[in-house]
């Protein structure tokens, strides 16, 4: 709804041992948090790395649908919609699909600069039915295009479109966890103490958004300024320590009218 991202848990990324995989690994996360996650959370979006058969039926385990990213080249059936011998076995799959010609997909959603495209097909690699989406979007005398699937086949194509773009989100937790919670500033080596640190830069993070969101209007479309936030704590901290200093009540000073105007000095938006 709100279209931003927490972070539920970082671990560093271990040796890689035989016969385990880095898919292994990441399932091996994923799975301890999974009864952690809000019981409405019902889908799992990934990058194409993780476009594989194993990691897929891994999540669909954990009774979460994958969202993902295929290739282009992807080797996609379509289902048979034909009429059916009367004996015999019945014929499931067509012809495969080619996206060179978009005439047998739908056309969902329309805009100025992208149209998407989409259909319920097989995969004979992974085995299994897919609600694709093909994105088209033109750029100048440019052509871009994306082949996003989901293994809900019921899912809307402008929700699957919806839920892959907020995958960019989980970016901007690196980001302002770099630039201000001090996820770069560690020096430690212990393997407990490297894992606490970034947690805790994190979970910094987690708490300045949760403290924005809670002050931020439901029904209003919010952007958070992490450094607006940085330099408001920084600003009620040195007002606390002056008062200390100083012997005054710091209480009666946040009583004050104006006392959030000086908490909001310097900051990049109010």
């Amino acid at each position: 709804m709100y279209n931003t991202a927490y972070n539920r848990s970082t671990r560093q990324t271990p040796a890689l041992t035989q016969p385990d995989t880095r898919v292994d690994q990441y399932l091996a996360h994923l799975q301890p948090d999974r009864m952690a996650l809000p019981k409405g959370v019902r889908y799992l979006v990934a990058d194409g790395y993780y476009s594989k058969t194993k990691f897929i039926n891994g999540v669909m385990a954990l009774e979460l649908e994958l969202i993902g990213k295929l290739r282009h080249d992807a080797n996609l059936r379509w289902l048979y919609q034909g009429e059916q011998k009367p004996r015999g076995r019945h014929r499931r799959y067509d012809s495969k699909v080619n996206f060179k010609d978009l005439t047998r997909l739908e056309l969902a959603d329309e805009s100025e600069a992208v149209k998407l495209y989409t259909a319920v097909v097989n995969s004979a690699h992974f085995r299994r039915d897919l609600r694709i989406v093909y994105l088209v979007k033109h750029i100048s005398n440019r052509i871009q295009t994306a082949l996003l699937f989901s293994t809900d086949l019921k899912l809307a194509a402008k929700d699957l479109d919806r839920f892959y773009r907020a995958r960019f989100q989980i970016e901007f937790l690196f980001r302002d966890a770099k630039q201000f919670t001090g996820l770069n500033d560690c020096q430690a080596r212990c393997s407990q103490a490297l894992p606490f640190h970034v947690n805790a830069a994190m979970t910094t993070l987690n708490l300045i958004k949760w403290e924005d969101r809670q002050q931020a209007a439901d029904s209003q479309r919010h952007a958070i300024s992490i450094a607006t936030w940085k330099i408001q704590k920084a600003n009620v901290h040195l007002l606390e320590r002056f008062s200390s200093w100083l012997g005054l009540d710091f209480s009666s000073i946040k009583s004050r009218p104006d006392f959030q105007t000086l908490c909001h000095y310097g900051a990049i938006t109010v």
